[in-house]
C-alpha cells in the first residue's frame, strides 16, 4: 500500500477503511463522489489528481462487483504458462517481474470502495515472490491449483508467479494475473517486456524499454468522456431494440448431472461456473478455402468465421434474429501502445438470417453489421446493458448476449534469452459465456466452449461436430444456402411464457394418475424452478407452490404472469407460493396436507372469479422510504409493483439500495434481499416483517439496564452471527456477564438476560476499540468471509484496545492451507497455497499471539474451527451456499450428486471436518478459563461426502443419485482430517449434536 508521510502504515490502513466503509448517517440522493475523480467532463488525465484513488473502468466495475458478491473465483484468473527448456535464472526472472510491476501501476493496484462506490489505488512496488517447486507427475495439477487460487482485490497483488521444475533445465513458468488488471492484448506486452527485463538483469544493464502508459489514465478518460458516448449509446439502444435472449436447451441432466445457476444477465462475464471445451480437427483444405472466400468478399477471415457461427447457431436453434458477442479492444493510437490493463469491450453483433441466404450473402450481412458495431466500439457494453434495463435480459434473467465467437491465434509464450519456449494452455474448467464458437487458426481446429449449466457434454460434443462439418461444407461450396448446411435443432426456439422444458421434478399430478396440471408442467419447465406442485379445487382457481433452483430467481408475480400469458384463464393459479422445499410424505411424494396456505377444509363452489381488487394503500413509513430510495438510485419514481430490474436496477444498485434503507430504517437488509423481492411492495413487506420481529424481541426482552462496568464482562463480536449467537447463549447459561457487539439494525436479535448490547461492526474501528475498553475478556467470533483486509484491520484495532484478561479468536482450518499429510496435527505449520481468507486468519493469529501477555494482557487462544453446523439461519445459509452448497443445491434440484473418486486422487477419503455450534461455543468459553497460548483445533468430527450426500438427498426428499466421477465441484476436493486433542473433552458429542440430527435441523427448521 502506498505510504503517506503524515500517517503510519497502520493509521493509513485505518483511514482508508474508515473512509471506504463509513456508515454515513446523512446521505444525499445521488451517489457518493469517487475518490480521485476529475472535476468536470472536459478535464483530461493531466488535470486529475494522480496521487489518489481513481474510479474503475466499466469493465473493471463488473468484475469487482462479481468478486464482492463472491462470484468471481477462477473465472477471472488469467494464467500465462510457458514450458522453458534451458538454463533458467530464477533470480533474473524475479528481477524482471519486479521491474514489470514497477512499470505498470495496474499490476500493483488495490480495489476498495466508499459507500459501495469502488475505486482503485496504486500501492508501492513490492517484490514478486518466485517460488520453485518440484513437479509432481507432469505438474499439471500444481499449475491448475495455483492458477485457480483466488485473488484478494482489496489488497492485491494482481500478479503472482510459480515455477514448476521438471528437470535441471526444464521448467514451467506460470504467471497468474487477474482479469481486472489485464486482458488478452496485455499478455503480448507482458511477455515482451519480461524478456527484455530478464535479459537486462542477466547482463547487468539497464533495460531499453520506453516509459509505459498507465491504465488509471484510461479509466479517467472513460469517465470524463461520458457525454461524448451519448450518440453511440443511442445507436446501440436502437440497434438492439426488440432483440431477445436466445433459448438454449439446458444440460443433459441424465447424462452428466451438471446444472448450475444461469448467467447473471449482464452480457458480460457472469458468475463462475463449470465450463467445457470440445475440439474437432479441420481438414487441411478448410482454412485456405475460407481465407480465399474472405478475400473474394473483401473482408477478413474472422468475419467469415463469425458468419459461420451465425449459421451454426441458426441451424441449432431455428432462430433468424440472432445476436453474437465479439471482443473488441480499446487500444487505438500510439498513446495506447504498450498499455497493460483491461481494455476489452463486448460488441453485440445482430444479424438477420431470414430468407435462407446463400453463405456469401450472409458473410456480407455480417461484414456490414460488424463494421457498424466497430464504429461504436467505444461505448462500454456494461453501459449499454444498464440503459437497456429489462430489455437486456429475459424474464428469467437470461443475458441478451449468451453466445460469442472468436478466431484464436497462436498462444503467447515467454521467450527468455538462452532458452526455448513452448506455450502451455491451462483449462480451469470455467466458461465466461454460455456458448462460444471458435476456430484455432494455427492448429486448424474448430472449438465450442459452453457452460455446463446450459449445455450438457453430449450436446456440446454434437454441436462441435456440427460446427466443424459446417465449416468444411462452406469451404467446399460457399454458395450453399443456410438451410442446406449441416446441423440440426437443439431447441424448439425462443422461450414461451413458461420457459423451455427439461428441468422438471418427478411428482405426480394432483389426481394421482401421473398427469400433471398444465400450470404445474409449465412451472416445472421453467429454468429457474427446481420443483413445483399445483392443487385444484372445485369451482375455484388452483393454487401453486414452487421451489426455485437459485437465489434471486423470479418472483411469484413474475411466475404467475408467465403462466397467465400461456394458459387459459381457468388454469392460471390464484397464487404462486415460493418455498425452500416441498413437504414430502414418507414415500417421497408431495404431502399436500402440509402445503402452507392450503385451505383446511374443502371449499364450496364459488361464482366466477371477480376482477382483481386494487392492492392495499402503499402509504406507510417504510413504504415511503422504499419508494424514495428507489427514486434516488433509479432516477424515476416507481409504482409499488414495478420490478427492480425492469426499472434499470442491477446488482450494484441492489447493494446500494439495501445500504441506504438499512441506515435510514435501522433494519437488517442485504442486496440479495432486494434482488429476491424486486418490487417496492415486496421489499416493504419484508421490512415490515423485520420491524415486527424487532418489536416482538424488544417486548419479550427484559428492560435494558444502564451500561455500568461489571466484573468478568466478556465482549463477544459477531453476536448475531451463527457462532456468536451460540457463544452468547453459552455465556449466559454459565452466568457470565456479556457485552455483545452488534450492528444497530440487528441489535434486537441478541437476547438473554445479562446481555449488554453495544453498537459497532468490523468496519468501524473506533467502535471496536470502544467495545473492547473495560472488558475483562474477549471472544472474537465475527468474520467477513470475503474481505480479508477488514478482518486484519479489525484484529489490529481489538488487540490495540485489549488490556486485560484472556482473548479467544475464532480462526479457521483454512489457515492450514494444503498440508502435505492427510492427517493434520494440531498446530501444524501452514502450507501454501492458502486462500485469501486462510491467509488473513494466519495474520490475525500472529497479531493476537504476539500481543498476548504484554502490557497487562492475558493469555490468548486461536481456535481453528471447520464448517460450523447448528440450527441458526446464518449456519443454514452456509450449508446451502458454502463448501457443502454444491451438494445441497444439486440435491434440491434433483440432479445427480457427483463426488470425487478417492482412488483417482490417490486419497483414501474425501469429506469435511465439522463442529456443532454449541460444542464450539463450549470450547471457546473453556479457553477463557484455560487459555492455550497458541493454536488449537475445535473439530467435532469428520463426515465423508458419500454419507453427507446420501443424507441430504433423503432429508430433501430428492431422487438424486450419488455417483463417483470426474467434473466434481472444487469445494469437494478436500481430503484432510484434523486432530483436536486439547479440546476433545469439551467437544464430546451431546444428545442432538450428532451430524445426522443437526443436519436434519438445518434442512428443516421445524425440527429445531
Amino acid at each position: 500500500m502506498a505510504t503517506d508521510p503524515a500517517l503510519s502504515s497502520v493509521a493509513r490502513q485505518e483511514a482508508l477503511l474508515r473512509r471506504a466503509r463509513s456508515r454515513a448517517r446523512t446521505r444525499t440522493g445521488g451517489p457518493a463522489p469517487v475518490p480521485g475523480a476529475v472535476a468536470g467532463p472536459d478535464a483530461g488525465p493531466d488535470t486529475a489528481d494522480r496521487s489518489g484513488p481513481v474510479p474503475l473502468s466499466r469493465a473493471q466495475r463488473r468484475m469487482w462487483l462479481m468478486d464482492r458478491l463472491g462470484q468471481g473465483g477462477a473465472l477471472y484468473a488469467v494464467p500465462f504458462a510457458t514450458r522453458v527448456r534451458g538454463p533458467l535464472d530464477t533470480a533474473a526472472l524475479g528481477a524482471a517481474l519486479d521491474g514489470l510491476v514497477r512499470r505498470h501501476e495496474i499490476l500493483r493496484t488495490r480495489y476498495g470502495h466508499r459507500e459501495d462506490i469502488p475505486f482503485q489505488q496504486v500501492m508501492d512496488p513490492a517484490p514478486v515472490p518466485v517460488p520453485v517447486v518440484d513437479a509432481a507427475g507432469d505438474g499439471t495439477e500444481q499449475l491448475l491449483r495455483e492458477a485457480a487460487r483466488p485473488f484478494d482485490l482489496a489488497s492485491g497483488p494482481m500478479l503472482r508467479a510459480l515455477v514448476v521444475r521438471h528437470a535441471e533445465q526444464d521448467h514451467t513458468v506460470l504467471l497468474t494475473l487477474h482479469h481486472i488488471a489485464v486482458d488478452g492484448g496485455s499478455i503480448g506486452t507482458v511477455a515482451t517486456e519480461i524478456a527484455e527485463l530478464y535479459a537486462a538483469a542477466c547482463e547487468g544493464r539497464a533495460d531499453r524499454l520506453a516509459p509505459a502508459p498507465q491504465y488509471a489514465d484510461f479509466a479517467r478518460r472513460e469517465h470524463t468522456s461520458a457525454e461524448r458516448l451519448a450518440p453511440g449509446l443511442e445507436h446501440w439502444l436502437r440497434r438492439l431494440d426488440g432483440a431477445a435472449p436466445l433459448v438454449l436447451p439446458g444440460p443433459d441432466r441424465a447424462a452428466d448431472g451438471t446444472g448450475t445457476a444461469a448467467s447473471d444477465g449482464t452480457g458480460a462475464a457472469g458468475p463462475a461456473r463449470a465450463g467445457r471445451i470440445h475440439e474437432a480437427p479441420l481438414g487441411a483444405e478448410v482454412l485456405p478455402a475460407l481465407r480465399a472466400l474472405a478475400q473474394e468478399r473483401r473482408t477478413t477471415l474472422f468475419t467469415v468465421v463469425l458468419a459461420a457461427a451465425f449459421a451454426a447457431l441458426h441451424r441449432a436453434t431455428g432462430e433468424n434474429d440472432l445476436v453474437i458477442g465479439c471482443a473488441s479492444s480499446h487500444r487505438t493510437g500510439a498513446a495506447m501502445r504498450g498499455l497493460v490493463g483491461l481494455c476489452v469491450n463486448t460488441l453485440p453483433v445482430r444479424v438477420d438470417l431470414s430468407g435462407d441466404p446463400a453463405f456469401g450473402t450472409l458473410v456480407d450481412r455480417v461484414h456490414t453489421a460488424l463494421l457498424e458495431a466497430q464504429e461504436h466500439r467505444e461505448v462500454p457494453f456494461d453501459l449499454v446493458v444498464e440503459r437497456l434495463g429489462a430489455a437486456a435480459r429475459g424474464g428469467d434473467g437470461t443475458a441478451l448476449v449468451r453466445v460469442t465467437a472468436d478466431l484464436l491465434q497462436e498462444p503467447t509464450a515467454l521467450l527468455l534469452p538462452g532458452t526455448t519456449a513452448e506455450a502451455v494452455e491451462l483449462d480451469l474448467g470455467t466458461a465466461k459465456f454460455d456458448l462460444s464458437f471458435g476456430v484455432a487458426e494455427g492448429e486448424a481446429l474448430s472449438l465450442v466452449q459452453h457452460s455446463a449449466a446450459v449445455l450438457g457434454d453430449g450436446t456440446g460434443a454434437r454441436l462441435t461436430e456440427a460446427f466443424g462439418e459446417l465449416l468444411a461444407a462452406l469451404a467446399a461450396d460457399p454458395a450453399l444456402r443456410t438451410a442446406a448446411l449441416p446441423g440440426g435443432l437443439l431447441t424448439s426456439g425462443r422461450q414461451d411464457a413458461a420457459g423451455p422444458a427439461g428441468t422438471g421434478a418427478t411428482e405426480t399430478g394432483p389426481t394421482g394418475t401421473g398427469a400433471a396440471h398444465p400450470a404445474e408442467e409449465r412451472l416445472r419447465a421453467h429454468p429457474d424452478v427446481a420443483r413445483a406442485v399445483v392443487v385444484e379445487f372445485a369451482g375455484r382457481p388452483p393454487l401453486a407452490w414452487a421451489v426455485l433452483a437459485r437465489a434471486g430467481g423470479p418472483s411469484p408475480s413474475q411466475l404467475r404472469s408467465q403462466l397467465r400469458a400461456g394458459l387459459e384463464r381457468s388454469a392460471v393459479p390464484a397464487a404462486v407460493t415460493l418455498l425452500d422445499t416441498l413437504p414430502l410424505t414418507a414415500e417421497g411424494t408431495v404431502d399436500r396436507t402440509r402445503l402452507p396456505g392450503l385451505p383446511a377444509a374443502p371449499m364450496a363452489p364459488a361464482p366466477a372469479p371477480e376482477p382483481e381488487r386494487e392492492p392495499e394503500p402503499f402509504t406507510g413509513e417504510r413504504e415511503r422510504a422504499v419508494l424514495a430510495v428507489y427514486t434516488e438510485l433509479l432516477a424515476q419514481e416507481p409504482a409499488p409493483d414495478d420490478d427492480f430490474f425492469v426499472l434499470g436496477g442491477h446488482s450494484l444498485t441492489a447493494v446500494q439500495l439495501a445500504e441506504r434503507l438499512r441506515e435510514r430504517l435501522r433494519l437488517p437488509l442485504t442486496g440479495l434481499d432486494v434482488m429476491e423481492r424486486r418490487t417496492p411492495r415486496a421489499l416493504a413487506a419484508l421490512l415490515n416483517a423485520r420491524e415486527a420481529e424487532r418489536a416482538a424481541a424488544s417486548a419479550a426482552a427484559p428492560a435494558r439496564r444502564p451500561c455500568t462496568p461489571r466484573t468478568g464482562t466478556v465482549l463477544v463480536t459477531g453476536a448475531t452471527g451463527g457462532v456468536g449467537a451460540f457463544v452468547v447463549r453459552e455465556l449466559v447459561r454459565r452466568g457470565r456477564p456479556v457485552r455483545a457487539l452488534a450492528r444497530p439494525e440487528s441489535a434486537h436479535r441478541v437476547s438473554g438476560d445479562g446481555v449488554e448490547v453495544v453498537e459497532g461492526d468490523l468496519t468501524d474501528l473506533d467502535s471496536l476499540r470502544a467495545a473492547c475498553s473495560g472488558a475483562d475478556a474477549v471472544i472474537h467470533a465475527a468474520c467477513t468471509f470475503t474481505r480479508p483486509e477488514v478482518d486484519i484491520a479489525a484484529m489490529e484495532a481489538l488487540v490495540d484496545a485489549w488490556r486485560q484478561g484472556p482473548f479467544v479468536f475464532v480462526s479457521s482450518v483454512d489457515a492450514y492451507g494444503h498440508p502435505a499429510e492427510a492427517e493434520v496435527a494440531e498446530g501444524a505449520p501452514s502450507r501454501e497455497p492458502l486462500t485469501a481468507y486462510g491467509s488473513a486468519k494466519v495474520t490475525c493469529e500472529r497479531l493476537l499471539l504476539d500481543a498476548a501477555g504484554t502490557e497487562g494482557r492475558g493469555g490468548a487462544s486461536a481456535v481453528r474451527s471447520p464448517i460450523v453446523w447448528g440450527a441458526h439461519d446464518r449456519l443454514r445459509d452456509q450449508l446451502r451456499w458454502g463448501a457443502t452448497g454444491a451438494l445441497y443445491q444439486a440435491a434440491l434440484a434433483g440432479d445427480p450428486l457427483v463426488l470425487p473418486d478417492p482412488g483417482a486422487g490417490e486419497h483414501g477419503w474425501y469429506g469435511a471436518p465439522w463442529v456443532h455450534a454449541a460444542a464450539l461455543a463450549r470450547a471457546l468459553v473453556t479457553c477463557l478459563d484455560e487459555p492455550v497460548d497458541g493454536v488449537v483445533n475445535a473439530i467435532g468430527g469428520h463426515v465423508a461426502w458419500p454419507d453427507l450426500a446420501t443424507e441430504l438427498a433423503a432429508l430433501l426428499g430428492s431422487g438424486s443419485e450419488v455417483t463417483i466421477g470426474a467434473g466434481t465441484h472444487r469445494d469437494l476436493d478436500h481430503h484432510w482430517r484434523y486432530r483436536a486433542d486439547r479440546l476433545a473433552p469439551v467437544l464430546t458429542e451431546r444428545p442432538g449434536e450428532d451430524w445426522r440430527s443437526v443436519l436434519a435441523a438445518m434442512v428443516d427448521p421445524a425440527t429445531s
